[in-house]
């Protein structure tokens, strides 16, 4: 199958005034993230990334727009990645939140957890999973196994796709860190997901393209990919 880079939008205006944005309209990028998203093509090297699928929020396609257009690539706008609706919550101070019952619910038992007035954190990881499963198999059918594609989205919709390909349940999601214009890497198989990297920040990526290998023999199920190493990884 393909591999996922999931990368967060670069740090946005809200990020730094201490609100909760959630969906509200005009949250863009502030100046650190619009260097962030600069830095962003010399990170991902020449990596030859098949498609740009975004949140239809404006500060992640403001994070992709100018690493997609020197590749020649229109971002593919996907609702299902856009940021949890915290209802009444959004735009409210998160120092005022944290005072909130419903805040110990979200740390601890977040699989639990519905905001007033918008939606709930498994549904956010239900919608989410499925979209970018639906997306990875797309392009590993148009693209090839060795296809790399590129999906930017929100801290808490990428922590909750994480944690479903690392198989640990969403109430431990909140243990996941995912910084503004982080990269987490995962390949999906026929048979479990492989987590490569997790918010990476800073590092060249370009190692990320799997070398060719051979199909698996006729009879086979699932082939040396959905293998993992035994005794660890000998490295790239």
């Amino acid at each position: 199958m393909a591999t996922l880079i999931l990368l967060r939008h670069a740090r946005s205006t809200a990020n730094g005034s201490g609100t909760l944005a959630g969906r509200s309209p005009g949250v863009g990028l502030d100046d650190s993230g619009r260097a962030q998203a600069a830095g962003l093509a010399e990170r991902l090297g020449a990596l030859p990334v098949a498609e740009f699928v975004v949140s239809p929020l404006q500060r992640c396609a403001e994070t992709v727009s100018e690493v997609a257009a020197s590749r020649g690539l229109t971002p593919v706008v996907e609702p299902r990645l856009t940021e949890v609706d915290y209802g009444d919550w959004t735009g409210r101070a998160v120092k005022e939140l944290t005072e909130e019952s419903l805040w110990k619910v979200v740390q601890q038992h977040p699989s639990a957890a519905v905001f007033p007035g918008g939606e709930g954190l498994a549904q956010v990881q239900a919608r989410a999973v499925a979209a970018v499963r639906e997306h990875d198999a797309r392009i590993t059918e148009q693209h090839g196994p060795n296809a790399l594609w590129v999906a930017c989205s929100h801290g808490d919709v990428i922590k909750s796709i994480v944690a479903d390909a690392v198989g640990t349940h969403l109430d431990a999601f909140q243990r996941i860190v995912v910084d503004p214009c982080s990269v987490s890497v995962v390949r999906y198989t026929e048979v479990r997901p492989f987590v490569v990297k997790v918010n990476d920040t800073g590092s060249d990526v370009s190692g990320l393209l799997p070398p060719a290998e051979e199909s698996a023999k006729d009879g086979e199920s699932g082939g040396a990919e959905s293998d993992a190493v035994v005794g660890g990884s000998t490295g790239a």
